[in-house]
């Protein structure tokens, strides 16, 4: 795949602004924590703009008009976002790991469920494919962190899109399950010092066409998400220079 090789030749750029200071990475961090937690929740019809995003997470305040919830997804993604970069260090991630990611960002849309595999049948409105009952639920996770939990040997963008589309598949959640989807596919990358990947919300139709192919042929997904990286690798070398 010819963009994967370009991908390779960016991280070679990337790597040469490398090692930044303190503050450089914090203020990257800050940076990239409002992007994809604005964007991961506006591909799920969050109605909080970018501006709002950066007010709900950074003073804490909801905005007026603005549903309670979208508010909530808001800081409970930004507190999933602070988690990741601390599973980023570790050689794999667990089942816990994952149920914490999605704890921290449910928790304040409903406790209950926050963290807990779903207990009920659900279904992808638009999708021909149906999603495992939730008896088969433990299971299929157990095999999915056992066969993904650790980079099985791909590159790094394909275990990132691999860990995406097979965790979807498996929707182990009642909700917020893309949300978790993407926080994953940037452990594989953060693993690798790739820039954090945003799927930009504009794009929405064509990431959920590319997903529905994958589950017969994932050559259009990976190119996808390759795509993204492509242009979060050249958008952090413009913020750089």
């Amino acid at each position: 795949m010819k963009i994967l090789t370009k991908i390779s030749q960016l991280q070679k750029k990337v790597e040469t602004l490398r090692p930044l200071s303190e503050e450089q990475n914090e203020e990257l961090k800050k940076y990239y924590k409002i992007g994809l937690t604005y964007s991961s929740n506006a591909l799920e019809g969050n109605s909080l703009t970018e501006s709002e995003t950066r007010i709900a997470i950074e003073d804490g305040l909801t905005v007026a008009g603005k549903p309670l919830k979208d508010y909530y997804e808001a800081i409970g993604h930004a507190r999933s976002f602070d988690l990741l970069f601390q599973l980023a260090k570790k050689e794999a991630f667990t089942e816990e790991d994952i149920k914490q990611l999605h704890k921290l960002f449910f928790q304040g849309i409903d406790a209950e469920k926050a963290g807990l595999y779903r207990n009920i049948r659900v279904f992808i409105s638009g999708s021909k494919y149906s999603l495992p009952r939730p008896e088969e639920v433990p299971s299929k996770m157990k095999q999915f962190v056992l066969e993904l939990g650790i980079n099985p040997g791909l590159h790094p963008v394909i275990w990132a899109s691999e860990l995406h589309k097979r965790f979807v598949f498996i929707h182990p959640f009642i909700d917020g399950n893309g949300r978790v989807a993407r926080l994953l596919m940037n452990f594989a990358l953060l693993q690798n010092s790739y820039p954090i990947t945003i799927i930009p919300p504009i794009r929405r139709i064509d990431y959920i066409n590319a997903l529905e192919k994958a589950h017969t042929d994932d050559k259009i997904f990976i190119e996808f998400i390759a795509e993204a990286v492509q242009q979060a690798q050249l958008e952090y070398l413009r913020l750089l220079k």
